[in-house]
């Protein structure tokens, strides 16, 4: 079983779509994107600094964009998938042998990948989502700080008493904590016991009351999208649970916006699952690390890189590729206390 994660704002970094651009296909799928979102994505991919990828209206588009190159590149499930040009599709991939997963923004890029969005409509979702955000964020000047150890419990109670919410629960001893840079500074100077504070690089109190505003400006126009059935397992960041109805996705990733986002549950269902493999799409490293403290055993990609494709074509074979066929004239082999069980199983 073979999990694919979607990274969330925060992960951008200057640059990160140099070296796909370079890829057979990859500028142009870029250029069409960019008339779908509004947002130069090459150029705020190649050559836009920290500060400018910083801004949400950007950044969400980007991430987005960052993730499906890299899906097309592996012949991930997409809705809208171009033909083999766009890269060397994996053969035999057994969609009941994937489930996904995306943080917060990347719950989009999930949504593409499962099939129930097609890029374009993702693209124009996504942009809409940073403008929205971006606008919220400029009401009030707000932020978001990772709270890092401590006992959950002891954290979250320290979070309401500051007026502050748990805007993500990400598991491995994180969360992070959103409100106004009053209250965010009242927290650094009295953190719960045990813990580190670790400012985040967002423009806003995202998955709380405060994005309220973006929340119905998404609802405003969600209606008028057709959603398709998921053809993969895809679970929410509301609380895990595995979606199979497309209209209900696209409710929750409305929603969400104004909600606290559960990568805990998220991973807990990635467990339950048995999933034995994980690969982190770009821009990578951030869940991969998180998986790697939460998820013992498993074996995690973050694909950073082009350079990593190889090695997730590898994994996907091996973790979700179809079972060994058996050759004509063999069967397996049946014991008598094979044949006494026969039935019995209900």
């Amino acid at each position: 079983m073979l999990a694919i994660l979607a990274p969330g704002q925060g992960a951008q970094t200057p640059g990160q779509l140099r070296a796909w651009r370079d890829l057979p296909g990859v500028e142009d799928r870029l250029r069409w994107w960019s008339a779908a979102a509004g947002v130069d994505l090459l150029a705020a991919g190649c050559d836009a600094g920290a500060e400018a990828i910083r801004d949400t209206a950007i950044a969400q588009p980007l991430i987005v964009a960052s993730g499906l190159a890299a899906a097309e590149q592996l012949g991930l499930p997409l809705r809208s998938l171009a033909a083999p040009e766009h890269g060397a599709a994996v053969p035999g991939v057994e969609l009941g042998s994937l489930v996904l997963a995306g943080h917060s923004v990347g719950e989009i890029t999930a949504a593409v990948l499962a099939g129930v969005l097609t890029i374009e409509q993702a693209l124009v979702l996504v942009a809409l989502r940073g403008r929205a955000m971006a606008e919220a964020s400029a009401r009030t000047a707000t932020g978001m700080t990772a709270l890092l150890g401590g006992d959950p419990e002891v954290v979250t109670a320290r979070l309401a008493e500051l007026g502050l919410t748990a805007a993500n629960r990400n598991g491995a001893g994180q969360i992070v904590a959103a409100g106004t840079m009053t209250d965010l500074a009242r927290l650094a100077e009295q953190p719960p016991a045990g813990v580190r504070l670790r400012s985040l690089s967002v423009a806003g109190a995202f998955h709380t009351h405060h994005m309220a505003a973006a929340r119905e400006t998404l609802a405003a126009v969600a209606g008028g999208l057709r959603p398709a059935a998921p053809e993969v397992a895809i679970a929410s960041n509301a609380d895990g649970a595995l979606i199979a109805d497309g209209g209900e996705l696209l409710t929750r990733l409305v929603t969400q916006v104004a909600a606290p986002v559960r990568w805990d549950l998220c991973l807990a269902t990635l467990r339950e699952r048995g999933v034995t493999a994980i690969i982190e799409l770009p821009p990578a490293g951030t869940l991969a690390g998180i998986a790697r403290r939460e998820l013992p055993g498993v074996k995690i990609l973050a694909v950073k890189s082009p350079e990593d494709l190889s090695a997730a074509r590898d994994l996907i074979a091996e973790h979700a590729g179809p079972p060994p066929s058996v050759p004509d004239g063999v069967r397996p082999r049946i014991s008598a206390e094979d044949d006494a069980l026969v039935g019995r199983q209900v």
